[in-house]
């Protein structure tokens, strides 16, 4: 299942979490919902932006196959037309994981884009995928432009240990990330999440981030603790790493030398 990833743009703790909670009925209403606050992950029950038909549409799960495989002729195209080697097959692991893919911008590193899937997907297509789709088909934002490029930061995240909890206080702030399951005040099945990074970034415990959720999640009624008992809850671990623009340069750079080439990497060459 695909899903948008780290919630909404900064929210603001206000209020008791009974009251209405973390975020507040604006913070993460369906349509907005993705990574979690300013960092991490989460979405409305229909996912990406309360729709898990945009994400599948986008060549989320279902579809991805021949999305990846569009994409790559794509690449090679653009690469033979303007006289560039095509991508290498990847080093790394093409084994299928659940996988995130959050972008930041900027000293303070604001959210710029996160999308995901909760379903496995093999790495290579998975991350050529959701790269693209995170990075300019986040509702919340416009497309990333090219001059951006240099003040941008690129996390992904690899989702595992999924474990269904009987107590929705049964999870650790900073170790896991959480994926709730709840009815709505008009009968409706909705979900949202979080990235394990995001409460302790917030400085939330475990109760304003639930309820946090429960906003993001395009809940509107007061949250009462016999209606948070009622949530499913599923917590998970990922395995996370980020690099910069800068860090990608320099690596890029490092082995354009190595493999004999004299001159310097143009900065803007996306496709050699």
């Amino acid at each position: 299942m695909a899903a948008g990833c780290c919630g909404v743009k900064k929210q603001k703790l206000s209020g008791s979490p009974g009251a209405g909670g973390p975020g507040g009925a604006g913070s993460g209403v369906a349509g907005t919902g993705h990574c979690g606050s300013e960092l991490g992950i989460g979405s409305s029950s229909t996912l990406v932006a309360g729709n898990v038909n945009r994400v599948n549409g986008l060549g989320g799960p279902g579809g991805s196959s021949s999305s990846s495989s569009s994409s790559s002729n794509n690449t090679n195209d653009l690469c033979h037309l303007y006289g560039y080697q095509p991508p290498r097959t990847p080093r790394f692991t093409n084994d299928p994981y659940p996988l995130f893919v959050t972008w930041k911008i900027g000293r303070d590193k604001r959210l710029r884009g996160c999308i995901g899937t909760f379903s496995a997907m093999n790495l290579h297509s998975g991350l050529r995928e959701y790269t693209l789709t995170s990075a300019l088909k986040d509702s919340r934002f416009p497309p990333m432009t090219r001059d951006e490029l240099p003040r941008l930061f690129c996390s992904v995240s690899l989702l595992t240990n999924f474990e269904d909890v009987g107590d929705y206080l049964d999870w650790e702030v900073g170790v896991h990330g959480i994926r709730i399951e709840f009815f709505n005040e008009k009968g409706s099945k909705r979900t949202a999440t979080y990235l394990p990074e995001v409460a302790k970034e917030q400085g939330w415990d475990h109760i304003q981030t639930i309820d946090s959720l429960l906003r993001k999640g395009g809940y509107k009624a007061p949250i009462t603790n016999d209606f948070r008992k009622t949530i499913k809850l599923t917590r998970y671990r990922s395995e996370k790493m980020t690099m910069s623009y800068a860090e990608y340069i320099a690596h890029r750079q490092h082995h354009h030398y190595q493999n004999g080439i004299g001159h310097p990497l143009p900065p803007y060459n996306h496709y050699s």
